[in-house]
């Protein structure tokens, strides 16, 4: 009978030691885009580099972003991505690599087609400020705006953000070039266009967050992101998930880039891979963009 037990307990504490660790990934409430299944196989990627076995499940949370770095940092689910920010990144760990090379910082302005006239003469951001954009309400974007002294209407429905634009009672939608395309062909509302005249741009960053009791995830992912660097297979996933979508974005030579300042961000403070300029492209020469 002893002996019965004691291979009862051996069987019990080899499972235990083969036993693959569940992490639990935040899942958005929302239509899926490139950009999501871009960042499912990047994450994928990044822990198979780094010989990391979990077993991954998503929880669907809370629709407001902040919400959800606040699930976060009480342990309610282990990683999620988002744009950065100060505040963020005192709620859980940022894994300070770019995850879309700064082009989540450029933003295509989304409009009304039939109000482009009222566009005709910005060309700087004061005359950009007579006009209202509108954004999240917990979005890192809406207080870089406001600190450019641009007029923002913050909002707490992101449908009711393209409602908004296409009923003609606010004025533009910033979107980054990453996300812009798909969500357009996603409204299907036939009103809304990109301007292809002007975009702004501000250096940020979207990150990998890890909750803070889970520096082993943490480290994991960071090996594996230089991992994949150095391969080459970071630049190869994105140009596969972006090249195209950049490409068919409506600017030229002629478009007018408005620059922003953001004062939450720091560049060369954030940039934990060994060559950061590949993987953020704010201030790298266009011959060495990718």
């Amino acid at each position: 009978m002893r002996k019965f037990v004691f291979l009862c307990l051996l069987c019990s504490w080899a499972s235990a030691v083969v036993a693959t660790q569940t992490i639990y990934v935040a899942k958005e409430q929302r239509t899926l885009y490139d950009r999501d299944l871009y960042l499912y196989e990047l994450l994928d990627l990044a822990l198979k580099k780094a010989a990391y076995d979990v077993k991954i499940e998503h929880v669907k949370v809370h629709p407001h972003q902040q919400r959800t770095l606040l699930a976060l940092s009480q342990g309610d689910v282990d990683l999620h991505w988002s744009m950065t920010s100060p505040e963020r990144e005192q709620l859980a760990r940022a894994i300070r690599v770019p995850l879309f090379k700064g082009f989540i910082g450029k933003r295509a302005l989304l409009v009304n087609k039939t109000h482009l006239s009222q566009f005709d003469d910005v060309k700087s951001l004061a005359e950009l400020s007579k006009l209202t954009a509108v954004q999240g309400h917990d979005w890192p974007d809406t207080k870089i705006l406001g600190h450019n002294s641009l007029a923002v209407r913050p909002m707490a429905n992101y449908q009711a953000m393209f409602a908004m634009v296409a009923r003609g009672r606010l004025d533009y939608f910033p979107r980054s070039f990453i996300e812009v395309g798909a969500e357009l062909a996603a409204q299907k509302v036939d009103n809304l266009v990109i301007l292809p005249s002007v975009y702004l741009h501000y250096p940020s960053a979207f990150y990998f967050f890890v909750n803070k009791d889970k520096p082993q995830l943490a480290n994991a992912i960071t090996m594996g992101l230089a991992k994949l660097q150095a391969s080459g297979e970071f630049d190869a996933l994105f140009e596969r998930y972006f090249a195209d979508v950049l490409a068919q974005l409506p600017f030229d030579q002629n478009t007018m880039v408005l620059e922003l300042e953001n004062p939450y961000f720091n560049i060369p403070a954030t940039a934990e891979l060994p060559k950061p300029a590949v993987v953020l492209n704010d201030n790298v020469p266009a011959e060495q963009e990718k």
